[in-house]
């Protein structure tokens, strides 16, 4: 797939660096961009760093198509890695004729970068992009686990249009389905009304509220490894650590735990694109919200840095086998810890083989789940990961 038709190269005066005066040892320096006079090179290349600036279908927020360029200013200012690693900034797509058909275009090129193991960094844009992100995944007849950094559901109903706060039904809906799971963490559950509440309950869908979060960021770690995709809407960090968004509030997550969990979806062996979206330049005073967002790709990378490749079993005397009896239902549970890593897992039998399912889904846990069976009592995790495989 020929990419250099979709994107506009990026303009180092406009994000801050003309002439090309930085420091050797800065972020810009060492990124390869997209050159509109040549071919793109994907040989060795582990990112791809795509500027959305799509936001026709965002709520209250127009001015969040100005945030590609934004960030990079202050991305780029950043320093690097202790260990080598090729990023390619692609630019900014070229928006589609209507969003429909941006959302086709991106999902056509996240589809190809992903098969390609290419991880794909999208940087929006309103959040409605995330539906394109899950696109990918469908083109590759790939089933998806998703989970969102988000305050609020976004769930909308099945006749409204895609916004960006109502298009999580449209993946639900979507025939066929290859969404797994959905997991949302951040939550705050008195911007969601009841009805919607309840209505995740039912789907299974693992829901956290950002007080929990903050709690047991233990949690936040088993959660992300087992997701392929994550998006992030920057509202879910509180509005004096992040100001340049409108819909904000004074809660959520601080500017350290949102870093500490994109740092985690780094460190996933499993998670293979990333989107962050609704950032508005136009409130954001000093800068403040597009340093925080650097910082949090910054953090992304250096966890991908330090994967440890220990989701794959490969090697069964690196894992000590745990087997729990508990009398609700099931005979035993199977837990597994990694001694290279002290990552748990649980096994979940699949009864029902569905696609590429094997019959028994290891399903990332944490140590709280462990002494949970060991109570004689199934952990929450493992109840609606069954109900989800074997509906």
């Amino acid at each position: 797939m020929d990419l250099s038709p979709f994107f506009e190269a990026v303009d180092f005066d406009r994000i801050g660096f003309p002439n090309g005066k930085y420091d050797a040892a800065q972020l810009v320096g060492n990124v390869c961009f997209f050159d509109p006079e040549g071919s793109v090179d994907l040989e060795g290349v582990e990112f791809a760093i795509l500027g959305v600036p799509e936001s026709r279908n965002a709520v209250n927020n127009s001015s969040c198509s100005m945030a590609p360029d934004e960030i990079r200013s202050q991305f780029y200012r950043l320093y690097c890695w202790d260990k080598p690693v090729k990023i390619l900034d692609l630019g900014n797509l070229i928006l589609g004729e209507t969003v429909e058909d941006t959302y086709q275009v991106l999902s056509d090129i996240l589809s190809y970068l992903i098969e390609n193991k290419i991880i794909p960094i999208i940087m929006g844009g309103s959040n409605d992009l995330a539906y394109a992100n899950y696109r990918a995944y469908e083109k590759l007849e790939q089933l998806v686990n998703i989970v969102a950094v988000d305050a609020r559901f976004d769930l909308g109903n099945e006749e409204g249009e895609i916004r960006s706060d109502c298009y999580l039904n449209k993946i639900v809906l979507q025939e066929p389905n290859y969404l797994l799971n959905y997991a949302n963490i951040g939550y705050q559950t008195y911007m969601n009304s009841p009805e919607s509440i309840h209505l995740m309950n039912q789907l299974h869908f693992e829901t956290y509220r950002v007080g929990m979060m903050r709690q047991e960021m233990e949690e936040v770690e088993a959660i992300v490894r087992n997701a392929e995709m994550m998006s992030i809407d920057i509202s879910a960090v509180r509005r004096p650590d992040a100001p340049g968004n409108p819909n904000a509030s004074s809660n959520g997550f601080y500017g350290e735990e949102i870093c500490q969990v994109a740092r985690f979806a780094g460190v996933s062996d499993k998670l293979s694109s990333i989107g962050i979206y609704e950032y508005d330049p136009t409130l954001d005073s000093g800068f403040q919200t597009a340093q925080l967002i650097g910082h949090v790709l910054w953090y992304f990378i250096e966890g991908y840095l330090n994967r440890q490749g220990d989701i794959f079993f490969k090697d069964r005397n690196m894992y000590i086998r745990y087997s729990v009896p508990v009398s609700e239902s099931i005979d035993e549970m199977e837990f597994y810890f990694s001694k290279k890593t002290g990552r748990w897992w649980v096994v979940v039998p699949v009864i029902n083989i569905k696609k590429d399912l094997e019959q028994r889904y290891f399903l990332p846990c944490s140590k709280k789940d462990y002494e949970t069976a060991c109570k004689d009592k199934i952990p929450d995790r493992w109840w609606r990961a069954y109900h989800k495989l074997n509906r």
